[in-house]
């Protein structure tokens, strides 16, 4: 069997050619030259592109690698998610969106409202009782939406028996993948019909490319996300769609080390008396560990940390105090990044919540800095 970090290099590649790149660059076309009956693989820039073709054909072989998988690219993560929410759900139809979830959902709530469309939320229990009866809320809907490890609150839930679940009753099940990677949970192999990711952050890695994706095994819900992109023009550039390829190579090895990274911080911060409410699924104490330790791979519960300082004004000398950590938002990149969560609004967590998104810094170098810096906040 192939192991991932080889599998991450050789992904999507074309066969090898003479005097040919092994990544061909980024194909501009608007038009192709397309004589008789419309018909063959490239045709017009809006329905498909060789770009985007190796890339869909890399992701699909990371997020299902022993079974066939179709991967529609998009623009954005959002362009991702909404494609499946809007590509699946018609008027009268319910949806089940998590409690917890990224912070624009809301206002997705209230554009499928405004179409017809019944949304219910839940929050899961995230402990290891896997045979918990699953919540009536499931009942007559049409698609059920996970996400999980959750952004920001680093829950996690059985996708296996929610799947399961959900099917039993009909629906459909989404889970957003962006956290973990398809190196660390394949949704797929757990019995979901779609994995959802935002591309721009761990997937991509270097903070240079807006990027989304969506893979099934479903040709037929494949098709519809596809026409749902060619419909609005969702469609990713095809250089972002070449940087994203790129990128691919390398995920194994940040992967890894971010890994490690975010267990040093994490073991790290739990000592700390003015640090509360830790969360990291890696870490044996986590509510979600035992949950985290049966679904993920092993070793991978993902970059991020999130954890509470006493205020909004600790928070923020904590911050300014960091020498190798960037105060941005965004999670996934080669550079740590972090940001005291609420001064976006949308996400029910206190003033002083911090998500930190760990890099490939040296462990012992990060963890010194976030300890210094913590010195630092409370003068």
């Amino acid at each position: 069997m192939t192991g991932d970090g080889t599998r991450v290099v050789r992904a999507g590649l074309p066969e090898p050619a003479a005097y040919e790149p092994a990544l061909p660059g980024p194909v501009f076309a608007a038009h192709f030259h397309l004589p008789g009956e419309a018909a063959g693989p490239y045709t017009y820039g809006r329905d498909n592109n060789p770009t985007w073709t190796r890339l869909e054909a890399a992701i699909g072989e990371l997020e299902s690698p022993d079974e066939p998988a179709h991967t529609v690219a998009f623009a954005s993560g959002m362009a991702a998610i909404t494609a499946v929410l809007f590509s699946q759900l018609r008027a009268g139809d319910a949806v089940v969106l998590p409690g917890d979830g990224y912070q624009l959902l809301p206002a997705v709530r209230t554009r499928l409202e405004s179409y017809g469309i019944e949304v219910r939320t839940a929050r899961p229990s995230t402990d290891d009782r896997s045979h918990d009866a699953p919540p009536d809320v499931l009942d007559g809907a049409r698609l059920l939406w996970i996400e999980t490890p959750s952004n920001p609150g680093l829950d996690v839930y059985d996708i296996r028996r929610l799947a399961a679940a959900a099917h039993a009753r009909g629906a459909l099940v989404a889970v957003d993948n962006t956290l973990a990677t398809p190196l660390g949970q394949r949704p797929l192999d757990l019995g979901a019909d779609f994995s959802v990711a935002s591309g721009t952050k761990a997937l991509t890695g270097h903070g240079d490319v807006l990027m989304g994706y969506v893979s099934t095994r479903d040709p037929a819900l494949a098709d519809g996300v596809r026409l749902w992109r060619k419909t609005v023009g969702a469609i990713p550039g095809p250089m972002e769609s070449w940087l994203a390829h790129r990128s691919l190579v390398t995920l194994a090895l940040r992967v890894r080390q971010q890994a490690e990274g975010a267990m040093a911080l994490a073991t790290a911060l739990a000592d700390r008396p003015e640090v509360t409410g830790v969360r990291h699924p890696g870490l044996p104490s986590d509510p979600s560990h035992a949950l985290a330790v049966r679904q993920m791979r092993p070793g991978r519960f993902g970059c991020v940390v999130s954890f509470v300082l006493p205020d909004r004004a600790h928070a923020e000398r904590f911050l300014t105090a960091l020498t190798l950590v960037d105060d941005a938002t965004s999670f996934g990149g080669v550079r740590s990044t972090a940001e005291r969560r609420a001064r976006w609004g949308g996400d029910d967590v206190p003033e002083g919540f911090i998500r930190f998104s760990v890099g490939v810094e040296d462990p012992e170098d990060l963890v010194a800095d976030v300890l210094r810096a913590l010195d630092a906040a409370k003068a």
